[in-house]
């Protein structure tokens, strides 16, 4: 605690602000998008981390892991408000999610491996395709009228939790893009894409757990390897509570707004990112 104690008290309410407001647009997001917000999550944290100087060098680790955690309820709210609506496809996600387990646990014990300015430049790179699939997207743009079979859901499974415990995602862009390339509708794509964030989030934070382990004297206070819990405990609750006002907001919009509203939001996260690595 001593760390927190020595800061001042308006940078420790700043520090709360900006968790908690963080938290209201993480929730919105994971309901309109159908994602666990990390992409909010972890710009911040990372940043936050860097500025406190209490992470020695190991702030993005940091920031991956607590999304994880902080996703996980945000996930399940996004997930169940868009099953209400019969918008989820079980069948799909039953199918990603042995793959998905398995490349969580890979990519937890890979990111601890990682310098935090490596995994900025994969999150920036990911972001960015994606960004410009979703903008200049066309119905055109698909490789196959339907979804593989096992060992092809089973492999975009693997490579879907890899990727999302490597940048602290809830993997709900990789799901919705994967699902509209194989034709599948974007509504239907997003809802189903909301289930993978518990999929995904629990196995990577108890990784991420684990792998920060051996960092313990490195990390801030109130710390549980690489998962801070105050982050979580200011942020979920914050953005569990709205996730169903972004779920709203989702089903009242066009196929094509959604798709550029998404794909510009993930622009932006790639361009903070690319900055924070050039400045």
């Amino acid at each position: 605690m001593e760390a927190f104690a020595s800061l001042p008290v308006g940078e420790l309410l700043s520090l709360a602000a900006g968790l908690l407001a963080a938290g209201v647009v993480t929730g919105v997001l994971a309901g309109l998008f159908g994602v666990g917000g990390g992409a909010v999550i972890v710009p911040v944290l990372a940043e936050l981390f860097a500025h406190l100087h209490m992470a020695k060098g190991l702030e993005m680790q940091l920031a991956v892991g607590t999304s994880l955690a902080i996703i996980i309820p945000t996930s399940l709210r996004s997930f169940q408000a868009h099953r209400a609506r019969g918008a989820v496809d079980m069948s799909v996600l039953k199918a990603w999610a042995p793959g998905v387990v398995l490349g969580c646990v890979v990519g937890a014990a890979a990111a601890s491996l990682f310098r935090s300015e490596w995994l900025k430049a994969v999150f920036a790179v990911f972001a960015l395709s994606m960004s410009a699939r979703l903008i200049f997207a066309k119905a055109s743009w698909t490789i196959a009228d339907t979804l593989p079979g096992r060992l092809g859901m089973a492999a975009y499974g693997l490579f879907i939790g890899l990727v999302s415990a490597l940048m602290g995602i809830g993997g709900g862009t990789y799901g919705s893009l994967i699902m509209t390339l194989h034709n599948r509708p974007i509504h239907q794509a997003i809802a189903t894409s909301a289930g993978l964030g518990a999929i995904i989030a629990v196995p990577g934070a108890l990784a991420f757990v684990v792998a920060g382990w051996p960092h313990m004297a490195e990390l801030p206070p109130l710390s549980l390897g690489f998962v801070s819990l105050i982050g979580v405990a200011l942020m979920a609750p914050v953005s569990t509570l709205v996730a169903p006002i972004g779920v709203r907001l989702a089903h009242g919009l066009t196929k094509r707004k959604l798709e550029v509203g998404f794909g510009l939001f993930l622009a932006a996260v790639a361009a903070h990112f690319t900055l924070s690595l050039l400045l």
